[in-house]
């Protein structure tokens, strides 16, 4: 597992949940965002010159030495809400920019049932619609088979997670996962070993910085993005949220 390659730019990979209107939330911010403001951060980033950049592109720049466009981003959505497919991926479209999904490959076409009881169930989308927007550009990875906390799952348990969702993934797209999220952010050192294993290329966490600040393509950070965050504090978190900091984000248990 070898780190990043040095000398290239920051690498901001943001992090969204929910994207849509919602009551403003009085905990765990972090999991939702209000469409305006999405739009609005959307267009910050083509008006500010910034390179949304893929997902693949990133790890090929970060670990294979590919050059990197000035000012990368990457846009990732963690748990594959439907929500993703009525406001966020219009948005996206609009301006051309990826994004990569993060799919709970056994709960899709249900609706979260890891999140807290105080919140609106919320439903995820189906493999009909997964395959739709494969087509149309998106790409998927995976968030596990159950969104299950998995140091705190044995090594049979974890395998399972870890190996049977790609391969289930992989079965609804009819194309390679490559890509892997963990829930919560939460795993071990095994847990990390095992996605090697499995054959994704990466693995993102909960742990706030830039990318380039990973130990390798297994534990890679990147910045939350809250329901407060207007164009000021967006901007603030690209262009200066870069350190590392262990600590998982404020959403970290916003689904205990």
């Amino acid at each position: 597992m070898k780190p990043p390659m040095v000398g290239q730019p920051p690498v901001s990979v943001l992090m969204y949940h929910q994207v849509g209107m919602f009551p403003r939330p009085k905990a765990h911010r972090a999991a939702f965002c209000d469409v305006k403001r999405f739009a609005a951060q959307m267009a910050f980033l083509k008006w500010g010159g910034y390179s949304v950049i893929s997902l693949e592109q990133a790890y090929r720049g970060l670990f294979e030495g590919a050059p990197l466009p000035a000012r990368p981003v990457v846009l990732t959505f963690d748990d594959g809400y439907q929500n993703f497919k009525e406001h966020a991926w219009p948005v996206l479209q609009r301006h051309g920019f990826p994004a990569s999904v993060f799919i709970v490959t056994e709960q899709s076409g249900r609706h979260a049932g890891w999140l807290a009881a105080d919140f609106t169930p919320a439903p995820l989308m189906d493999h009909a619609t997964l395959r739709q927007l494969a087509r149309e550009g998106v790409n998927f990875g995976s968030h596990t088979l159950n969104h299950r906390r998995l140091s705190q799952l044995d090594e049979t348990q974890q395998r399972r997670e870890i190996f049977d969702s790609k391969a289930a993934l992989e079965d609804v797209l009819g194309q390679p996962v490559p890509d892997f999220c963990y829930p919560y952010g939460d795993y071990d050192p095994r847990a990390r070993d095992l996605t090697a294993e499995a054959g994704y290329r990466l693995g993102l966490t909960c742990i706030r910085g830039a990318a380039n600040t990973a130990d390798n393509a297994f534990e890679i950070p990147r910045k939350a993005i809250s329901y407060g965050d207007n164009v000021i504090g967006y901007a603030w978190k690209l262009h200066m949220k870069h350190a590392r900091k262990d600590k998982p984000a404020a959403h970290a248990d916003v689904y205990a």
